[in-house]
């Protein structure tokens, strides 16, 4: 166990994973043994599966065997791997026919059946062949790793962009929403998914075991959601705290020495780390039914609860800033501004410009004077700089989430935005030193933000910003951006 040390917040501990292959393939290699091999090559392996001669126990075997195949392959041969598996696509000639029987078809009726066999000729033999794996333990699960390594190879291969693009769809349509689970997770919890919570932590880095213990204690909960096909795999989860008021500091939050609340006293649930743990999963979205799901539990167990928020990251708030920044951007900050922060923190005299009288500092635009300042370590720790730069840097951030916008247009720049906005949340604060931590920082300027769902309006939001591109949000951060919108 790990108790007492420092944990990673990056992947799964690798100790852990290592145990679940052995086991995994050690039942593989049995079902496999079960019949004699038919062929050697990648390629000859996958028509055997297809043509799916003998019976059951057989298909198995043979879906077993090529999944070892794969899994005892190094980085090239697994991508020979996909290349082969995308290569059992459509037969183009039975598709050309069964277009033209299509245009060709007299009536509806004729022309209906047409319809039906053309869908049929266009299906990929490789979809059958992916099919195969879920007759095998944890097949499934080896279908999302599969998709995970072909999502980082796709780019500039055609071949393989099908084939990711069959394999979503098929994994669209076993992770439906309706398949899932919810369940708590609790200091209870078997130690085997425990480590898993761990490993797949990633807003907010779990440290020790004691910090995950406050993290489950009474007055939190963490609920995730399974697949009946993958029951000790979370697919993705969140944690919650019962507090007293909307939460501004995730430090505070996270402080083990915190006194503990009495849950019952609560009047807030605030959502403090969203995870998707599952790589192989993206671009299927239920985090949306997650916290929905969760908002209808604790409703149910705690009638008190007025208020559900949640105390996010901007993670995109800091790159942006300094994007504008070098460009010249002139309407972040404001001349007198800009004087008050160079009377705290003045240049450089050394930074002169060439040919300046020695000792004189080089003139700074008011944009220079904020990149200056923002770039220096601790200066969140100069207090007479940090008073200066709140309202700046505030202002800033209500114009970055609110009315910068990302790609096609009308969704949001910052990507945890455009989550929570939509799934039908509102902008509902933002909070001045929220994450002091240097991730923080590096990030947003030690800036965090509360989105809220309120039950009433979360489909009236997300119907607006799904239509429209129109962002809710309370009318203190409206008027913060207001110049902008």
């Amino acid at each position: 166990m790990l108790k007492g040390s420092v944990m990673s917040d990056v992947a799964a501990p690798p100790g852990l994973i290592d145990r679940a292959l052995r086991r995994v393939t050690a039942l593989w290699r049995d079902i496999a043994s079960s019949t004699p091999a038919e062929a050697d090559g990648i390629a000859a392996q996958m028509r055997a599966c297809l043509e799916a001669r003998g019976g059951e126990v057989s298909a198995r075997s043979r879906a077993a065997r090529l999944a070892q195949s794969y899994l005892a392959a190094d980085h090239a041969a697994r991508g020979e791997f996909l290349l082969a598996l995308a290569g059992f696509d459509s037969d183009a000639a039975a598709v050309a026919e069964a277009w033209e029987a299509v245009a060709a078809a007299p009536d509806a009726a004729a022309r209906a059946g047409a319809k039906a066999r053309l869908r049929r000729v266009l299906e990929p033999p490789r979809l059958r062949l992916m099919t195969q794996f879920t007759t095998i333990p944890d097949g499934v699960k080896f279908l999302v790793e599969l998709r995970a390594d072909l999502m980082a190879r796709m780019k500039g291969e055609p071949l393989l962009q099908a084939l990711e693009a069959d394999l979503r769809g098929l994994l669209a349509s076993w992770f439906d929403v309706g398949f899932l689970e919810l369940r708590r997770i609790d200091w209870t919890s078997p130690a085997e998914l425990l480590e898993k919570l761990v490993g797949y932590e990633a807003v907010h880095r779990i440290r020790t075991w004691r910090d995950l213990k406050n993290r489950l204690d009474s007055d939190r909960r963490c609920y995730a959601f399974f697949h009946p096909r993958m029951p000790d795999e979370p697919l993705i989860f969140v944690e919650v705290a019962l507090v007293e008021g909307m939460a501004a500091s995730v430090q505070g939050l996270l402080d083990e020495k915190a006194p503990l609340l009495d849950a019952r006293k609560a009047d807030t649930a605030v959502f403090y780390s969203i995870n998707n743990c599952q790589r192989g999963l993206d671009g299927i979205s239920f985090g949306n039914f997650l916290i929905k799901r969760v908002v209808e539990v604790l409703s149910a167990e705690f009638g008190n609860l007025s208020c559900f928020a949640t105390l996010s990251p901007i993670p995109g708030f800091r790159a942006w800033l300094d994007e504008k920044l070098e460009a010249g951007d002139t309407t972040l900050v404001t001349e007198e501004e800009a004087q008050a922060l160079r009377l705290v923190a003045p240049p450089d005299p050394a930074l002169a410009a060439p040919g300046a009288e020695a000792g004189v500092a080089v003139a700074e635009t008011p944009g220079q004077t904020l990149r200056r300042l923002i770039a220096r370590r601790g200066w969140a720790r100069v207090e007479a700089a940090s008073r200066q730069l709140e309202p700046i840097l505030t202002r800033a951030c209500a114009r970055y989430l609110l009315a910068e916008s990302g790609r096609g247009g009308r969704r949001a720049r910052d990507p945890v935005a455009h989550f929570h906005l939509s799934n039908g949340a509102r902008v509902e604060r933002l909070n001045w030193r929220g994450d002091t931590s240097e991730k923080g920082f590096r990030e947003a300027c030690g800036l965090m933000v509360n989105y809220r769902y309120d039950p009433a309006n979360i489909e009236d939001y997300h119907e607006q910003y799904a239509g429209e591109g129109k962002r809710a949000a309370s009318p203190a951060l409206r008027k913060l951006a207001k110049s902008f919108l």
